[in-house]
């Protein structure tokens, strides 16, 4: 009974350091083995690990590729005209002891701020290099200059023990100050632009009015012309069956002609003639004459 008193207990310690003496390495990270602060063991490896309980700890670092969005900044290329950068990169822990050593306890939040740094260095070096511009950056050259900042920040940032794995520039904008005289400019460009337009329009329009009325007078001026021809040949015409019927009998065709005159003169309600009695015009209303015809 005695003995049982003491080996109970004993088995359960033995169980408790037994079981605080192992740990698991997840296949998503990387572990450290500490002790007193200073580094033991390193697992990359997935699954069971030891370790001396109590004395020894473990510290567990994220092993997949990260991401990390910088500050917006302001570069100045070669051509002096100011540019908004937002960038993000890609990264991974290649050497989580040189990690350790680098950022000590403070863990990912300072290696993020170190690469953060790193990163904006590079990106205002690499944009503000000589031969090149704002048009560069903003043309298919813009791969080529994210990838020489991939790689200058990658060499950089092996000291934190960390792999930059890819870095891209999201946007790429002018100041706001700037953006305002831009927009400026290009409203006085297409202005310009619409004014230059409008000219040439009008000076087409003026060219076509001029043509159709040139060909408006010239059709009337022909058709004139046709016309007096067509009228002309028809005066001809009547004044020769006028001449033709005189000649048949010139006593009806003065008859005739009386009568178109007074239907002429006597046209209208309001007609009125003022002229003498024994007038000529008349020769056909006297009784005397109207008889003589009737004969």
């Amino acid at each position: 009974m005695r003995k049982t008193t003491y080996i109970l207990p004993v088995l359960v310690i033995a169980l408790v350091a037994a079981l605080s003496s192992i740990f698991v390495v997840d296949e998503r990270e990387k572990a450290l083995v500490l002790q007193f602060g200073q580094i033991k063991a390193v697992k990359e490896d997935p699954g069971l690990a030891f370790k001396i309980p109590v004395i020894q700890e473990v510290v567990r670092y994220d092993d997949r590729i990260l991401s990390l969005d910088t500050e917006t900044i302001e570069v100045t290329p070669s051509d002096d005209r100011r540019l908004v950068v937002d960038a993000f990169a890609r990264y991974r822990i290649a050497d989580v002891v040189r990690f350790r050593q680098a950022v000590g306890v403070g863990g990912m939040r300072l290696a993020e701020d170190r690469l953060s740094s790193i990163l904006n260095s590079q990106i205002r070096e690499v944009l503000g290099a000589d031969q090149v511009t704002s048009d560069t950056i903003l043309s298919e050259d813009r791969r080529d200059l994210m990838n020489r900042i991939r790689d200058q920040s990658r060499a950089e940032a092996l000291s934190l023990g960390l792999d930059v794995v890819d870095v891209r520039l999201k946007q790429t904008n002018l100041p706001t100050q700037n953006l305002e005289a831009t927009f400026a400019r290009m409203r006085a460009e297409r202005e310009r632009e619409a004014a230059d337009e409008i000219a040439r329009g009008n000076e087409a329009a003026q060219r076509v009015r001029a043509l159709a009325d040139r060909t408006v007078v010239e059709t009337l001026s022909e058709a004139e012309k046709e016309g007096n021809v067509i009228r002309g040949e028809a005066d001809a015409e009547r004044n020769g069956i006028f001449a033709q019927a005189y000649g048949a009998d010139a006593e009806f065709f003065a008859f005739y002609r009386s009568l178109q005159a007074y239907e002429n003169s006597l046209k209208g309600g309001n007609s009125t003639m003022v002229m003498t009695p024994d007038s000529q015009f008349f020769d056909y209303f006297k009784s005397e004459n109207a008889g003589k015809r009737a004969e």
